[in-house]
């Protein structure tokens, strides 16, 4: 029995979205496609009306709303509702802001230099937005609770005024006007986290234009400490965390675009310790993107990189001890320029692939796993496109237990 795999597409130029089915056997279904806003530049997935099917939202720039597109859960989408938000809107975040166990949305509006918060009413349909101020061209936004008051809050990582702006939730879907704390200079990404291992939050910036990241540690009461900086390579361009040498303290890992390399910060008695150049992808590799998972089940996080100069994948075994072994190269094909990688089971063998946008070849690629340490790789035969693709997202659109794909398109 051949089950399929649905591929959610989205184009910012053509202003719609693809779903493509997968059979188990690496062949693609032909596309069904559903129109969005224009120029849309980010996604995420939830269940907006409980029934336990997902969703997909997409935050739209240059028609200043977001497009709602409720799942059947057989891997096909009702047509959009969209809702306005503030102006570009560049980054969304899904969350429950008002304690009624129903998903809400939060936008970072970029040019308009604040967020908007819009309520989900449990049925697929929001309220009106209500927006709150923020710092200078925000770029990125994460949610947690900030002040232990079991109310989510909002961090936004804003580019022009280099700082974070926090906003402390009521936990009624209304929020205090915002702090802000200096970071580097045009901070591209926020992620949170305890780093401390005192149950508060804290947060760590990548600062695309000072090559850095900053640390600020939560007090728990939603204040933070002043930050502190750590260098990394040049034009940091992606951030993940994770517990890289089994210490049970979080790590920090860096993709620097200009500088060709991951850097890697290990915790050690509360102070970051960089090791750089260890794990550089070579010249011109011009590292975009990077995911960590456990690709060859020995329990020890691994990393997964996308090198779009070089048009390879780079795969980092990890030891266990926060050093990885030599990347070893996957090539996406010539000229594939990959952007962005997702790790999931696309294929329903329980065990881990790799897919990946490519830009230069406006192709899907997947590196099917076989548990060895091997991948076989597979092109998107029948899946080209007028665009190039930029960013993904993976999660189970058809209820069959195995991880589907969303993808924007720029």
């Amino acid at each position: 029995t051949m089950r399929t795999i649905p591929i959610a597409i989205i184009y910012e130029e053509r202003d719609n979205v693809d779903i493509f089915g997968a059979y188990n056997h690496s062949s693609f279904a032909d596309e069904t496609r559903y129109s969005v806003g224009f120029r849309p530049q980010s996604v995420v997935i939830g269940d907006f009306n409980n029934d336990n099917q997902l969703a997909i939202v997409v935050a739209n720039g240059d028609s200043d709303d977001v497009s709602i597109l409720l799942g059947y859960g057989n891997g096909s989408f009702a047509n959009q509702t969209r809702y306005s938000v503030g102006v570009y809107p560049q980054s969304v975040v899904i969350g429950d802001f008002n304690n009624d166990n129903r998903l809400d949305i939060v936008v970072a509006n970029g040019g308009s230099d604040d967020v908007s918060i819009l309520l989900g009413y449990g049925n697929g349909s929001f309220t009106n937005k209500t927006r709150y101020s923020v710092g200078i061209n925000p770029q990125s936004v994460d949610i947690g609770d900030f002040n232990n008051d079991t109310r989510l809050d909002i961090v936004v990582a804003n580019w022009d005024s280099d700082d974070v702006s926090i906003l402390l939730g009521y936990g009624n879907g209304s929020f205090a006007n915002q702090t802000t704390y200096s970071v580097g200079y045009s901070p591209r990404f926020v992620v949170i986290g305890d780093f401390n291992n005192d149950n508060r939050l804290d947060i760590v910036v990548a600062n695309g234009g000072s090559n850095d990241v900053s640390i600020l540690l939560g007090y728990g009461n939603g204040s933070f400490t002043n930050q502190t900086r750590y260098s990394v390579g040049r034009n940091p361009q992606s951030v993940v965390i994770g517990d890289f040498n089994n210490d049970n303290r979080l790590d920090i890992v860096v993709a620097n675009w200009d500088s060709d390399d991951l850097s890697i910060l290990l915790q050690n008695n509360k102070e970051f310790i960089a090791s750089q150049m260890a794990y550089a992808s070579g010249g011109g590799s011009s590292l975009r993107y990077v995911v960590i998972g456990d690709l060859n089940n020995d329990t020890n996080m691994d990393i997964v990189l996308a090198n779009y100069g070089t048009s390879n994948v780079g795969v980092g075994f990890g030891y266990g001890n926060g050093s990885f072994e030599k990347q070893m190269m996957l090539s996406t094909g010539s000229n594939s320029q990959p952007t962005s990688i997702t790790i999931g089971d696309f294929n329903g063998d329980s065990v881990v692939d790799i897919a990946m946008v490519n830009y230069g070849t406006k192709q899907v690629g997947v590196m099917f796993g076989y548990g060895n340490r091997r991948f076989a790789y597979q092109i998107s035969d029948g899946i080209s496109f007028d665009l190039r693709s930029s960013a993904m997202v993976s999660g189970d659109f058809n209820n069959d237990k195995r991880a589907e794909i969303a993808i924007i398109y720029e």
